[in-house]
């Protein structure tokens, strides 16, 4: 029962880890949003819409690392 264990703790870490990144992918989502709304384009703007596709790809990585545990899941 360890490895089966072991593995359930994997998955359970890896949804709120990925539970985080969508919190912060949403606030970076509204922070861009309103900088856009109050015409305020600068620095920031860029930094925030610059962050959008690395948070996409972490949350891809995070996803496939959850669908192997849930096979290697499947195995045990």
């Amino acid at each position: 029962m360890g490895k089966l264990d072991e593995v359930k703790a994997r998955i359970d870490w890896l949804k709120e880890l990925f539970k985080i990144v969508i919190t912060i992918m949403v606030a970076d989502i509204a922070g861009v949003a309103k900088l856009y709304i109050d015409s305020e384009i600068e620095l920031l703007f860029y930094v925030g819409a610059g962050m959008l596709p690395i948070f996409s790809v972490v949350c891809i990585i995070i996803s496939r690392k959850i669908d192997f545990h849930l096979t290697e899941l499947g195995e045990i």
